[in-house]
């Protein structure tokens, strides 16, 4: 199906994109109020964990990131929170990587395929156990500006 210029079709897409992604924080915003799941959100490493789980439930690292801010935008999740969230949506936007070696090669990716798939996993990882201990004198740093 022939849809016309990829250049426009391309241009259609970001902007539906970007208004959907819009209406998502919009909704994200109005879930300010979220004192049942406090000792979650006030937890780093739980929230390092949610932000791997949500990004691999969603597949998307720009949706779970876009909810992160969203929520410290509301006030629900405080900043150091957020910082371990994002670098969990990190670790989860690896598992797209891995799906697809799998869907490509039939099983467990092979050759170049598992390469980039362990590169990719593992520079995510290093970043995170190198960060994770220190969100708070980060959120400290960034709260500057």
């Amino acid at each position: 199906m022939e849809l016309g210029n990829p250049l426009i079709t391309t241009l259609v897409g970001l902007v539906i994109f970007y208004i959907g992604l819009k209406m998502f924080s919009g909704g994200m915003t109005a879930m300010g109020n979220l004192n049942h799941l406090s000792y979650f959100i006030h937890n780093p490493y739980w929230m390092f964990i949610g932000g791997i789980v949500m990004t691999l439930l969603w597949q998307s690292s720009s949706l779970s990131t876009t909810a992160i801010i969203a929520l410290v935008a509301s006030g629900a999740v405080p900043l150091p929170a957020a910082i371990a969230a994002v670098l969990g949506a990190n670790i989860g936007t690896t598992g797209t990587i891995w799906l697809a070696g799998i869907l490509i090669s039939d099983g467990m990716p092979k050759g170049d395929t598992l390469r980039i798939a362990m590169a990719h996993t593992g520079v995510n990882l290093f970043m995170a156990i190198t960060l994770l201990p220190f969100v708070h004198p980060i959120a400290r740093f960034l709260s500057r500006f």
